[in-house]
């Protein structure tokens, strides 16, 4: 148990530092400045209410919703209600005086000064909704299956403190830096109704979900450190005896890797055996009259389940991935399948996901899986994941979290072309190089490999290459256009690269061309055509060795992503 508390605490602190935190950190930011350096309790009373909600509400909200028949998304509408009421009460002091006079005969914490920060915590807690990692995951579906025990409270714990840690670094160094500034100190009463203004403003934002994209557009610079921490073969055991019974029991049609193992190596199709049921599911979107889907009625065509909650950031940045595949292969025999799984209450809702759907562009099949039980069939874990089931109804691939989207793709297309899978299908790991270079995207999103002094975001920028730039790392030459998800490339655009690998590819989208060199080997050009919408193109193949490379790109192609085999 003491090691699920310690990376109870380091998630819970990684999750407060992700793009999770930015529609409550203006909160808690402006809150704490509230009462200047007057009141050096306060940071800790609005983070120690959020703390307390968000715990207390993850592990019973499920429970007392249902005890008390109300809609499955009151507490969410609860906590934007509430920010709104105590925003405007700090905007208006009439509305506040109005606000408190119910509790001046009270002990009850009264609205102007620490009760009004912990009730707006409080609130704040509800609607906080942050990026689902295995032990968040862990938490919310073993509180609504298995009901409330003492280890799955001690995991809540130690996360709840480590989700405080930062953000209480975040509202403590807020009103330092507040209490040294000459107006903030000398203008308290303007302060509290620009903090009423944000608090009316984050409700307002939460509620119409207009952050998403700004969420998006943060880099998810947490989600590798996260998976490490989260997601290897020990803290999985540590979740699994929180579990009653066995959620991951394997079927026994013949020998095969477990889920698992096979998610270890995402770039070939593995046998991992038969796929499970879609089962227990409360309502279907985007079928004919909301119709169910039987995987058996499946066979022959190739099937990809994408297990995704609408809040959950990491599955919103695999979206445009799954919508082009849709797009692209539907009509060639690929069906897709999102399993929404809630992670909190109000995300049973259907309409609800029904709009997150509209807003994402998802058009495939959806099916709510409101009481966990294909999720449990599944022995999921966390989102996003997905499994790739060949037209015999084998699964052949296991994808936990975002990336590799290349190598899925790939496989697809093996599929697609290949048909099933031969009856003596493989049941270890395949040949891969080993110690290659890593996934590298261009994009700025996720962009951490790129070797140049300044990246210029959204706008065209005359870049200057290295020539030998470190191992594993691409520098941008001539002029590119970054953007989130793909680097356009403008005049005299080219790109060096160096990898350790057996083959190399990029994901490009557009019409032209990219000529291809090892450098210093004028015998080794070529030329990749490329034409149409996003797809992977190999560029180099060989034996495993380490490759400097100098690309050359026409003008208007978009650059995705390396991968590497």
């Amino acid at each position: 148990m003491l090691t699920l508390i310690v990376v109870g605490v380091v998630s819970g602190a990684i999750t407060a530092i992700s793009p999770c935190v930015l529609p409550v950190l203006p909160a808690i930011l402006t809150s704490s400045l509230q009462d200047g350096a007057a009141n050096r309790r306060r940071p800790f009373v609005v983070v120690g209410g959020l703390v307390t909600s968000f715990a207390v509400f993850t592990l019973i909200g499920g429970a007392l919703i249902s005890f008390l028949h109300l809609p499955d998304d009151f507490l969410r509408w609860l906590g934007i209600v509430t920010l709104a009421v105590v925003g405007l009460g700090l905007a208006w002091p009439w509305f506040g005086h109005l606000l408190e006079r119910p509790f001046l005969n009270t002990r009850l914490p009264k609205l102007n000064r620490n009760g009004n920060g912990f009730i707006m915590g409080l609130a704040l807690g509800l609607v906080f909704v942050p990026c689902a990692g295995p032990i968040l995951a862990a938490i919310t579906v073993l509180a609504a299956t298995n009901g409330v025990s003492w280890g799955l409270v001690t995991l809540t714990f130690s996360f709840s403190i480590g989700l405080a840690i930062p953000l209480l670094v975040f509202g403590v160094a807020g009103q330092a830096m507040g209490s040294r500034i000459k107006p903030v100190r000398n203008n308290l009463g303007a302060l509290r109704i620009a903090s009423g203004v944000v608090l009316m403003a984050t409700a307002l934002v939460i509620a119409t979900n207009v952050a998403e994209p700004l969420q998006r557009a943060v880099p998810g610079f947490v989600t590798t450190a996260q998976e490490r921490i989260e997601d290897n073969q020990t803290v999985r055991n540590q979740l699994d005896t929180l579990k009653e019974g066995d959620r991951f029991a394997a079927t026994e049609n013949g020998r095969y890797m477990a889920f698992d193992e096979c998610s270890y190596v995402v770039e070939e199709l593995h046998n991992c055996g038969k796929e499970r049921e879609l089962v227990g599911i409360t309502d279907w979107l985007n079928t004919p009259d909301g119709a169910p889907i039987d995987l058996e009625d499946l066979r022959g065509k190739v099937v990809l389940i994408d297990f995704w909650t609408y809040s959950c950031i990491n599955c919103q940045r695999t979206f445009p991935y799954l919508t082009a595949w849709w797009d692209k292969y539907k009509d060639d025999g690929l069906v897709i399948i999102g399993v929404h799984t809630p992670e909190f209450a109000f995300e049973k809702v259907k309409s609800n996901v029904a709009a997150a759907a509209s807003r994402y562009g998802v058009t495939y099949p959806i099916a709510l899986d409101n009481d966990y039980a294909t999720w449990d069939a599944w022995g999921q874990r966390y989102w996003p994941a997905h499994y790739l089931i060949d037209q015999s109804g084998n699964v052949v691939q296991v994808h936990y979290g975002e990336g590799d989207y290349g190598a899925t793709e790939k496989l697809i297309q093996q599929l697609l072309k290949t048909g099933p899978e031969p009856t003596a299908a493989p049941t270890g790991v395949g040949t891969i190089t080993y110690n290659r270079s890593p996934e590298s995207y261009v994009g700025y999103n996720r962009q951490q490999l790129s070797y140049n002094d300044t990246i210029v975001r959204d706008a065209p920028f005359d870049y200057t290459a290295t020539a030998d730039p470190p191992g594993n790392h691409f520098s941008f030459g001539g002029t590119w256009t970054v953007k989130p998800e793909y680097a356009e490339a403008g005049p005299d655009a080219h790109m060096v690269i160096s990898f350790y690998a057996a083959d190399a590819h990029l994901v490009l989208g557009g019409e032209g061309t990219v000529t291809v060199e090892v450098a210093g080997e004028p015998s080794t050009r070529r030329v990749v055509n490329v034409s149409g919408e996003p797809d992977l193109y190999t560029l180099w193949t060989g034996d495993p060795q380490a490759v400097l490379l100098n690309l050359t790109f026409s003008e208007g192609l978009q650059a995705y992503a390396f991968t590497f085999g």
